[in-house]
């Protein structure tokens, strides 16, 4: 079992020093990963589910906070928790993301990606909300083209994005790709994960038996696209709190990766759940 820790800047504030003091704790406490969330912009009336989110929340950009994060850290991998997919152009985003694995020396290795669920946000970045599943599904296809092209270029013809000869460099470091996890809470982004992804992260807001209906959703479709389902990695929210049993229980079920985040927003508190929680763990 793998552990990485989320840090919202929504929850948590975008203060730069509260922000290293975080990363550096959870690198030296001995987590594997650290994960930041992504919206691009909200409005008044903006809802996930019943929870109506409110429009003043700081979600900062996760691809900077990353790199800042990358610049004062040595060893802790970067993951966002998660990329609106939809609303990056792939070509773009491929630069950018390559950009921060070179110069994090292989550390941008746990890109999750998602849909996003708050129409207006799609209206604000011209992304029609009914299409995003396929638009997403063609960014995949066209970062992974970009990172494993050569100077011959690479050609993609889709419903939403079109290319010929594009060359895109620097390449992911000592690597011509980077792993792509699928998040979500729906049997579309199931399908997803196992269609296409490198892993699953399901969303939090859902009952365990319903988790392990779409985890074995996404281990049966990469099976039955030829592809490898113990290949798939697993990721899971847990608890800070969360006792030895329960981690040993979810290891029986294939989790591969834990991410919990501390659940005081003051920075002392937040010390010590993090470094009580790597005293049981690590």
């Amino acid at each position: 079992m793998r552990f990485g820790i989320s840090y919202s800047t929504p929850h948590y504030g975008v203060d730069p020093d509260h922000l290293v003091a975080f990363a550096r704790l959870a690198e030296e406490c001995g987590f594997e990963s650290l994960y930041v969330p992504e919206h691009v912009v909200l409005y008044r009336g903006a809802r996930v589910g019943s929870f109506e989110l409110p429009p003043a929340l700081p979600y900062a950009d996760p691809l900077d906070t990353l790199t800042f994060v990358a610049a004062r850290t040595e060893r802790i991998l970067l993951g966002t928790g998660v990329l609106l997919l939809p609303y990056h152009h792939p070509v773009t985003l491929a630069k950018r993301l390559a950009t921060i694995d070179v110069l994090s020396r292989g550390r941008m290795r746990l890109l999750t990606v998602g849909l996003g669920a708050l129409p207006g946000e799609a209206a604000a970045m011209g992304v029609d909300f009914a299409t995003r599943g396929r638009r997403a599904d063609e960014a995949i296809d066209v970062l992974r083209l970009l990172w494993a092209g050569d100077e011959d270029g690479v050609r993609y013809a889709g419903e939403f994005f079109e290319l010929e000869g594009l060359v895109s460099y620097p390449k992911p470091y000592e690597s011509t790709g980077l792993p792509i996890h699928v998040g979500g809470s729906s049997r579309a982004a199931a399908r997803r994960a196992g269609l296409r992804g490198d892993g699953f992260f399901p969303g939090g807001r859902l009952r365990p038996e319903e988790v392990a209906e779409l985890w074995e959703l996404a281990r049966a479709t990469a099976a039955g696209a030829g592809r490898d389902p113990d290949a798939l990695e697993y990721t899971r929210f847990g608890a800070i709190d969360m006792p030895a049993g329960r981690v040993e229980e979810l290891a029986a079920r294939g989790v591969t990766r834990l991410v919990v985040s501390p659940s005081s927003v003051e920075p002392d508190e937040q010390r010590a759940e993090v470094e009580a929680f790597a005293k049981r763990f690590f």
